[in-house]
Formats: C-alpha cells, structure tokens, sequence
C-alpha cells in the first residue's frame, strides 16, 4: 500500500487484478488512477425510503455482515470473513474493506462509518443513489446488496468487481446517454438529501423548474458554504441572476450520477472476462444531463471516443458549452469547501466567465 497525501481527502484505488498494490490518493493526482473507491451519502433518509437495510445483534462484525446478506439474498448459509482488496479508508469518513463469503467464495466490498459521525446516513444515501442507477438497466454499477447497522456502526454491502485498464470508450458514452433517459415524474431532486464528497448536497423539496432547483439546492448553497466566495451581494445577486438566465432551457429531470470525474467512472472483467464501463461512488440526483457531462471534462480522464458515443446515443442540445461553465463551478466551490482558498481564483475566473456571457 502507498500513501499519497496530497489533499484532506483521501480515495481509495482498487488496481486491476494483475497489479498487487493498492494505494489512497486524491482527486488532485488523479493522473495516475485506474479506478477508484469513495464516499458518498447522505444527511437524511425518510423510513419510507429504508430497503435492503438490517439491524444486528451479531457478536462480530463479520457475522453482522453474514446476517444482513444472508437476510437480503435469501441464501440458506452465509459466513463472511475478511478478504484483501479493500482499503483503510475513504472520503466521508468511511472505512473500505472486502469480504468473502466462505460458503461460495462469492466477494463483496464494504464501506463503512460510525453512526455519531452521521456515517450511517451518509451511507444509506449512497446505497439508495446506487440501487437508483442499478434499476435504470444502463451502465454498471456495483450492485448494491445490503446496508446494516452494528455496534455504533453504519454499513453496506456492494458487489465485488474486478477493475481494470482500458476499455471501450464510445460504449461508455453510450450507456450513460441511455442512463440519463431514465425520467423522474417528480421533477428535480432526489428522494434524499446526501453528500457531493464530504460537503452536504440538499436535493428536497422536488421542483419543478430546474433554474430554481440548480440556484437554491446548488449554486446557493455553495455560496453560502464559501462565503459567497468573496464577492459582495450585490455582486452575488447579479450571478445568481445571469445563472438562473442561462439555465432557461428546460431540460428534463434526467438521473445522473451527480460527481462524474474520472475517478469514478473504470472499466471492470465481469461475465467470464468481458470488460465493461462502470461508474461508482455517485452524489446522485435527478437534473439536468448537462452537469453530468460537464464534470467528465474538468478533471480529465474521458476520451474522445466517450463523447462520440454520448452524442451518437442522445446529442446534447444547442448551448450545452456555455451551461458546461455554470456546472462546473459548483464543483469548484466545493472544492473551496473541501481544500481550501487554493481554488478561490479559479471560481472567480469561472464567475467572470458566465457574467461575461
């Protein structure tokens, strides 16, 4: 294992099978990632929402882990012991294991966190925006398999997949052009609050009009986290204005995965081999395709031939390069939030941007 610390957060690389080293870094060296593992999750999580999810009086963990996926899968026999591939920890607070069920050999990922810290509802949000994109029948995710709480503890079980290098870049545009088909009738928002890397995200109430969804569920509530990033109010009155102008386009509540850099997103050899695109770790939501799009081309790690895939499956709508600019500065002021004033020149740049437009 190798530590990098190059930020307060901390990510966990899952290397392909052939590559014995694990290894935690932040999203400011992505450079060097295959894959990886985070936190994601959320703040609130009504009981009505509450699926999959087990209470254990287990004496151990590991039998914790065995009740609640023997619960949820309906297996006769489960005993779960460790299993290396995890990790010591992830963004959130979330601590990142592996698993393996000695009845079938069958491996499973863990995450997990203190119930104090509000560990445990930052991970059944994470396990409810997975089962959302699982449904959807488009790109893979990792299927989430159950969540439970033990000893002062919150977690989820996910399955275990096998990452690896390369794969097919056009495919993986397309499938997350068929993921964003999948419409909520309820309009904006998600059935739960959670979190966009540590940083609270309020996706409630739904609305219905996405200007006003992206002004007070995004680009609000990050101005008020950073101080308004350092402009006056008249100065954030004028923004949030000229943002609310250029979101009048009227785009569908498409589910996106809501944090799509490129650490988030691989390739995995499931079915005997077959290599497919996966996405992971999401502060899911229902917006606009647009934000989901954007955020691909801020850190890096999307070719080409994944754009080409994406517009040949659904082409974005005329405009979508200016509205790129206004997506991409939440992530940047949540950046703020997360490291520091080191990104507060560059969310003014980005403000002078849209003001200009």
């Amino acid at each position: 294992m190798r530590l990098t610390k190059a930020s307060s957060t901390l990510l966990l690389i899952l290397c392909p099978p052939d590559i014995s080293s694990s290894f935690l870094v932040s999203k400011k060296v992505y450079s060097s990632i295959v894959s990886t593992r985070s936190t994601k999750g959320g703040t609130y999580y009504p009981s009505s929402l509450i699926l999959n999810m087990s209470s254990s009086s287990s004496p151990t963990f590991m039998e914790a882990l065995s009740d609640a996926v023997k619960e949820q899968t309906g297996a006769d026999n489960v005993e779960m012991g460790p299993a290396t591939g995890g990790g010591a920890g992830g963004g959130g607070g979330a601590s990142i294991s592996a698993a393996v069920d000695k009845v079938t050999g069958t491996k499973y990922f863990i995450k997990s966190a203190t119930l104090s810290s509000g560990g445990g509802k930052m991970l059944k949000a994470e396990y409810l925006g997975v089962k959302e994109m699982s449904e959807a029948g488009a790109i893979r995710v990792p299927t989430p398999i159950a969540y439970g709480e033990w000893n002062g503890r919150g977690f989820v079980v996910f399955e275990y997949l096998n990452f690896c290098g390369g794969g097919d870049g056009e495919e993986r545009g397309r499938q997350l052009a068929r993921m964003h088909r999948k419409i909520s009738e309820k309009g904006f928002g998600f059935h739960v609050d959670n979190t966009i890397g540590a940083t609270p995200q309020p996706n409630l109430p739904w609305m219905d009009d996405w200007a006003d969804f992206w002004d007070e569920h995004r680009l609000g509530h990050m101005l008020k986290l950073t101080g308004n990033a350092g402009l006056s109010s008249a100065d954030v009155e004028k923004l949030r204005a000229k943002t609310r102008e250029l979101l009048s386009h009227k785009p569908e509540p498409s589910l996106i995965h809501g944090d799509l850099w490129g650490g988030n997103a691989g390739y995995a050899k499931v079915d005997e081999g077959k290599v497919v695109p996966v996405i992971f770790d999401p502060a899911t939501y229902y917006g606009d395709r647009e934000a989901d799009v954007a955020m691909t081309s801020l850190f890096g790690g999307f070719g080409g031939d994944f754009y080409a895939g994406y517009e040949e499956e659904w082409p974005l709508p005329e405009g979508h390069e200016k509205r790129k600019v206004v997506y991409n500065l939440y992530h940047i002021l949540n950046h703020e939030v997360l490291f520091g004033g080191m990104y507060r020149g560059q969310a003014r740049q980005m403000i002078n941007q849209i003001m200009n437009m």
